[in-house]
């Protein structure tokens, strides 16, 4: 058999060489903010930026996984900040119960005899509980204490969850705004849970001090941000890579034919329901690892970052961006995450109109949302359209019209010359 009767497919990075431009961007922006930092740098950066910028790569990869479900696989999900917010709960159940340990034991050091284990795991939750009134651990906390097991919850947690609800959900073929409402509904049920204070996570008080990691209190903040804002920039990278890799072969084509005309594809046979669910269960995993890495930059978490209006931005920020285009998602995070930081951290000047005054912090939601709307009706391919003017990258001449949600869908009459 000869290797043209089995052409060889070649690697991504050849056939995507956007992949690679973004990789090495990312590359070239983690070494110049750590050269500008202050931890190793020379302290043009300060490191309350860098946590913003942290948190701003972490965003950027739970907006990757919206855009794989969503612009890829045309399912509009509400809800993928619940696995971003439970995520962050479970890397933050350790770091909360490990630096409280430290104190806990600290404390009980000069007691004239050496404390039980009972007596360091009563100190431990009457300082963690006693906020709520409570003084000993739920049963949700049972591997608190164990680092491995906690970061196999951030994964674990969040895709099971998707797993139950994408296989209710897809097996009974409920889909468009009906899917949008359920994943919402779920959503807003998880964060009423959450602020109740028997949820066994503090309620409305959340999870605080995440930013201090166990262990390392001599180790300064500057420091410790960048090491965050690396991992941040790794995650990010590695999750570029594995969704380019899901669109770019088969899975891929499958996935964007799911998008267009669901029922042609389940009539040629494939499983259209597993399909769905393999994308939302991944993207779900992704979205709970970037809340991992977010969470302890931020140092809190409470519920009211797992409210429906957290994934409804989510969706603004893809929009914005460029639904359908990996780098529009990342573009569209990142632009309007350090626009939001800049209009609500009281940096953006007041505007005077004389009989009224334009305070931005309370403006900036109005302007986001007339954004997405201007996005929307004007610009359907965000700001990542703009990207592909610049690279000049044209769409093939099909001779027919667009078939579905987006652009480049196909119909039988293109066949026709």
């Amino acid at each position: 058999m000869t290797d043209a009767a089995f052409p060889r497919r070649q690697p991504i990075a050849l056939r995507f060489p956007s992949v690679m431009i973004f990789l090495a961007i990312l590359a070239l922006f983690t070494v110049g903010v750590t050269i500008l930092s202050e931890g190793f740098g020379i302290g043009v950066i300060s490191t309350s930026f860098v946590k913003t910028l942290g948190k701003t790569l972490c965003l950027c990869l739970v907006a990757l996984a919206m855009d794989l479900v969503w612009g890829y696989c045309g399912i509009l999900s509400l809800g993928h900040m619940a696995f971003f917010g439970l995520g962050g709960y479970a890397i933050g159940m350790w770091l909360m119960y490990a630096r409280t340990e430290i104190i806990v034991l600290e404390s009980l050091a000069a007691a004239p005899l050496p404390p039980t284990p009972q007596e360091v795991s009563d100190g431990i939750a009457s300082q963690i509980f006693g906020v709520v009134g409570a003084a000993e651990f739920p049963p949700i906390w049972a591997f608190a204490h164990s680092l491995p097991l906690q970061l196999a919850a951030v994964v674990l947690v969040p895709g099971l969850l998707a797993l139950v609800f994408g296989w209710l959900a897809f097996r009974s073929r409920v889909t468009g705004v009906y899917l949008s409402i359920l994943t919402q509904a779920m959503t807003l049920a998880l964060s009423l849970h959450l602020f109740q204070n028997d949820s066994g996570l503090r309620g409305n008080n959340g999870l605080s001090g995440l930013q201090n990691l166990p262990g390392q209190s001599d180790i300064s903040q500057d420091i410790v941000s960048l090491w965050f804002f690396w991992a941040s920039a790794v995650a990010l990278g590695l999750g570029y890579l594995l969704c380019a890799w899901v669109v770019s072969g088969k899975f891929g084509s499958v996935i964007r034919a799911i998008r267009d005309d669901e029922a042609r594809v389940r009539f040629l046979g494939y499983p259209v329901e597993a399909f769905k669910l393999a994308v939302f269960t991944l993207t779900a995993v992704i979205a709970g690892i970037a809340g991992a890495l977010y969470y302890p930059q931020a140092g809190i978490i409470n519920p009211a970052e797992v409210a429906p209006i957290a994934s409804i931005y989510l969706a603004v920020w893809v929009a914005i961006g460029g639904r359908g285009r990996l780098y529009g998602a990342v573009i569209g995070a990142a632009f309007v995450s350090l626009l939001s930081t800049w209009f609500t951290g009281g940096q953006a000047p007041d505007i005077g109109l004389g009989f009224y005054t334009i305070n931005w912090v309370d403006w900036w939601t109005v302007l986001l949302g007339l954004s997405f709307v201007c996005v929307t009706l004007f610009a359907p391919k965000g700001i990542g359209g703009l990207v592909d003017l610049l690279v000049d990258r044209h769409s093939l001449d099909r001779h027919g019209a667009d078939l579905g949600p987006d652009q480049g869908a196909l119909r039988e009459q293109e066949a026709e010359k």
